[in-house]
């Protein structure tokens, strides 16, 4: 299936189905209930259901598309946009200026601000700033001491945003509110998106006020950077610089506000999924030790001994994959949205002009149509010889088109980095109190993950 199984309607195709309506709905809540109380489970299985699936999210119709084809095609096509009801959930956060969020010609200009800091030419020149901080990272652990993984990955995703990007000296009690803030800013959001009951969500109400609370904290985090550089009269070649030098269309500099939703895209969602990946890296170098040998021993190989070195990752290739099936599996990106423009058709359905769509990056990189022994941890199965059999958009973690991430490489180099640092140094075990269940929220992760290094 290609684009275009995206097409618009026409008075020919006004004949077209409808998707059905999944089962399930209660009043009031619709599916959104179901979506809040298991959502992994819920989204699994609305492929059996069909291709595209209506929902109810409280009073509003959503459709959900379940393959990945129809999700690679909507995601080529011009008739979608940002939008939808994960991005009505995080305008508190990104705001309605970001690279994130903005779609058409201002999407277009952000996207040339940015993506020189990303080129790929571009990423060695942040190695030494992964290197540094990913042997900080383990040189302050001590053998046989429990670690709190959800501290120590935002700690080294924060830092390395921060340094690569803004070149910031962020300290680490900045890191640890921004961990803070981003929990419960987050799970808040996911709130808001399954279950959107408006004016409720202004009450009072302790849930609220926190909420409230950390949203302040990770913006006014964000103003103290800003203001810090503009003080230091300092123009450094980083992404920073060039936000705070940008012109708009009319070639005036661009607004207050779109310097700071721009940094906020760079140092949250960035920074929250880099570090819930790194925490389920741990937890399968935890579980699955065979495999922490196997990436310790091409580390070995590679680098003769010495420290492992970010000129080393393009040749870690086991350790690559390793990083992909534990995306595959454990997507920190596991719900996405978008928005109808004009009324289409998408797989044989008529979608109407200004539906949201909803899919699962989570429930289509484990289909067990698309994968065989689909939940096994399978690292091999990314060989060059066996990934041509897997269908071509069933695993695109970083999305595909004109919305694709675009900081895939950046974020790729320092994963593998970070994966074969901590395999090459310790084994990882898991600790009484530790709890490896996914929590879900915007993002994945575990739940509170707690780890004993143990020095090889």
């Amino acid at each position: 299936m290609t684009v275009e199984s995206v097409k618009p309607v026409t008075p020919e195709a006004s004949e077209l189905r409808e998707p059905p309506l999944a089962g399930g709905g209660v009043p009031l809540l619709g599916h959104g209930w179901k979506l809040a109380r298991d959502p992994l489970a819920f989204m699994s299985q609305l492929r059996d259901h069909g291709d595209i699936v209506r929902i109810k999210l409280g009073p509003k119709t959503v459709y959900a598309v379940t393959t990945p084809a129809l999700t690679g095609a909507m995601a080529l096509s011009p008739d979608y946009i940002i939008a939808g009801p994960l991005w009505e959930s995080l305008e508190g956060l990104l705001g309605k200026e970001g690279v994130a969020t903005a779609n058409g010609p201002l999407h277009r200009r952000q996207r040339r601000t940015v993506q020189p800091a990303f080129r790929l030419d571009a990423i060695p020149a942040y190695g030494p700033i992964m290197e540094e901080e990913t042997r900080a990272l383990v040189e302050r652990w001590k053998g046989g001491e429990t670690i709190d993984c959800t501290s120590e990955s935002f700690r080294i995703a924060v830092r390395v945003a921060a340094r690569c990007l803004l070149r910031g000296q962020f300290m680490d009690e900045r890191a640890e509110r921004l961990c803070i803030a981003l929990a419960s800013v987050f799970q808040g959001m996911y709130h808001r998106m399954v279950v959107p009951l408006g004016p409720l969500y202004r009450l009072p109400l302790p849930a609220n006020r926190e909420f409230n609370r950390a949203l302040a904290d990770l913006h006014l985090l964000v103003d103290e950077i800003v203001a810090e550089r503009r003080a230091s009269g300092q123009k450094p070649d980083d992404l920073l610089t060039a936000l705070l030098e940008a012109k708009d269309d009319n070639g005036d500099p661009i607004g207050e506000q779109e310097i700071h939703d721009q940094v906020v895209a760079i140092l949250t969602p960035g920074s929250e999924t880099i570090a819930s990946t790194i925490m389920s890296l741990l937890l399968v170098l935890a579980d699955h030790p065979e495999q922490a040998d196997k990436v310790c021993a091409e580390v070995r190989e590679v680098t003769g001994g010495r420290p492992v070195a970010f000129d080393d990752v393009r040749k870690l290739t086991h350790t690559n994959n390793v990083v992909i099936e534990a995306m595959r599996l454990r997507p920190a990106v596991w719900i996405l949205t978008r928005r109808a423009v004009t009324e289409t058709e998408l797989g044989g359905y008529r979608i109407p002009a200004g539906a949201d769509i909803v899919y699962s990056p989570y429930a289509i990189q484990r289909d067990p149509r698309s994968y065989e022994r689909h939940l096994d941890f399978d690292p091999d199965r990314w060989l060059p010889e066996r990934s041509k059999d897997i269908p071509k958009y069933a695993m695109r973690p970083f999305s595909v088109g004109n919305r694709k991430c675009p900081s895939d490489h950046f974020s790729m180099a320092l994963l593998t980095l970070v994966t074969a640092v901590l395999a090459d140094g310790y084994r990882f075990e898991q600790v009484p109190g530790s709890v490896d269940a996914t929590r879900v929220g915007i993002t994945l992760r575990p739940q509170r993950l707690r780890l004993k290094p143990v020095p090889r």
